[in-house]
């Protein structure tokens, strides 16, 4: 057992003064008001936030797309700079990225994710046995690192609608349904030997994907976890939006909406491009919305409609997607200025009970992200998991600082990391905004950087 007593703690009630918290094998068992002799007094504690969408390897590619090509750029061309990218990559190469990856996470606030895993096999693996390999280095670089993991295995079989052939740059990521499923019961195997870790899956996208082995492998997964998550690419771009109305006579959600059973374990991930029939079917189905405000402006994807979706009862997590920017303050910055900019209007992202925009949105991209993940945290009581931050009081101090501005000056106002500690599933895995880690996996990461640049 250990105990933290915070000066200052955000629970589902609001601020409260004074609490003493006492975790028992990484579960909150009790919250007694004032100090209890023995526990460790941390200052201000808030829940950690919770990362929907996730494509690890795409951390190494951070800055190496920002670059004017001839003709238009957009989310395609993008993506044919990623290939020829990951085409550099083996294994091993996916787990140093993916420790540093998570590393920076747990350091900027997150504490889970959900990683949305595509890149399925060894560079030159002609036989295509490696995928099992490259799925534990992503668990292994999770349980190095010390963050919570929700596994997503992607399926991918076709380039496009009308289930064209992959291209050659997308070997990497294909699998038959039936290899598929294969793979995802040896993930829930490891889902069941790693601590703190479940097990979803993520048809890719409905160009990726065709009807029956979409069905057959939610099917599959919930034989395994009837709760499992299911994410899904859907509607990210006006292109996809075209081609499958011209490919199944109907928008992409709307397609969902008619052809899969949706419930509140499917996360759509972007929806950005929705209209008003598409938008009520996603909240009547229960399903959560994943966005990823940095990487949808990085692409020039568009904009979500967060205000008209989470006023009428939608919800919604975030996500850093292609790790563009790896901040969930930024993420949820962006999430309501991108709003603003599209209405001119200030303070949307709020409501009638819960004024201030900044404690909203962190509340509601938890509530969210447990949805997403089918996990059992996202806010600070008892019978939750312990995943919690502790906020820098002296620079929390330079800002609105009152108890109600809290989470506004961390999201609005500073551009420095406010994080002092961090503490997943009971155990700290930052202190004094430091990883134990974190040297050691930076030089791993830069040589690895500097040996890619030399093959681009």
């Amino acid at each position: 057992m250990m105990m933290i007593f915070a000066d200052k703690i955000f629970l589902k009630s609001g601020w409260q003064q004074k609490q003493t918290i006492e975790i028992q094998e990484g579960v909150i068992t009790k919250i007694i008001d004032g100090y209890v002799l023995g526990a460790e007094k941390v200052g201000i504690v808030i829940p950690g936030m919770i990362n929907c969408h996730s494509h690890a390897f795409q951390r190494a590619f951070a800055g190496f797309s920002e670059v004017k090509h001839s003709g238009d750029d957009s989310f395609w061309s993008w993506r044919e700079v990623m290939y020829s990218f990951l085409n550099t990559l083996t294994i091993s190469d996916v787990g140093i990225i993916a420790r540093q990856l998570y590393i920076e996470m747990l350091k900027a606030g997150y504490t889970r994710v959900a990683e949305f895993h595509y890149l399925h096999f060894d560079k030159n693996d002609n036989d295509k046995t490696s995928a099992i390999g490259m799925a534990k280095e992503i668990f292994e670089s999770a349980n190095q690192a010390g963050i919570g993991l929700t596994f997503l295995p992607v399926l991918y079989q076709y380039s496009g609608f009308g289930q064209h052939a992959p291209t050659n740059k997308q070997e990497r990521f294909i699998h038959s349904v039936q290899s598929f499923n294969q793979l995802v019961s040896q993930c829930f195997e490891y889902s069941q030997f790693y601590k703190n870790t479940n097990l979803g899956i993520a048809p890719h996208s409905l160009r990726a994907v065709d009807k029956t082995s979409l069905l057959s492998a939610v099917e599959h997964v919930r034989e395994l976890d009837k709760n499992a998550p299911i994410h899904i690419h859907i509607a990210e771009q006006q292109q996809e939006v075209d081609d499958c109305l011209s490919f199944y006579g109907k928008r992409p959600v709307q397609w969902l909406l008619d052809n899969a059973d949706l419930d509140e374990h499917w996360c759509l991930i972007h929806a950005t491009h929705i209209n008003e029939d598409e938008r009520k079917g996603i909240i009547e189905s229960q399903a959560v919305v994943g966005i990823c405000p940095t990487t949808e402006a990085n692409l020039g994807d568009g904009v979500f409609p967060t205000v008209e979706f989470v006023s009428e009862g939608g919800r919604f997590a975030i996500g850093s997607d292609s790790h563009i920017s790896v901040n969930p303050t930024e993420e949820l910055r962006w999430l309501e200025y991108a709003q603003r900019l599209v209405k001119q209007k200030r303070a949307l992202l709020a409501s009638s009970t819960e004024p201030c925009v900044g404690t909203f949105i962190w509340q509601q991209s938890l509530i969210g992200g447990m949805q997403a993940t089918n996990k059992d945290l996202g806010e600070l009581a008892i019978g939750k998991q312990a995943d919690l931050l502790v906020l820098n009081q002296h620079l929390l101090a330079t800002f609105a600082s009152k108890d109600e501005y809290i989470l506004d000056s961390l999201i609005f106002a500073s551009q420095t990391n406010m994080i002092n500690d961090v503490m997943v599933n009971g155990q700290w895995v930052v202190r004094a905004g430091a990883h134990k880690q974190e040297l050691q996996s930076a030089q791993e990461f830069s040589a690895l950087l500097a040996k890619i640049q030399q093959t681009l």
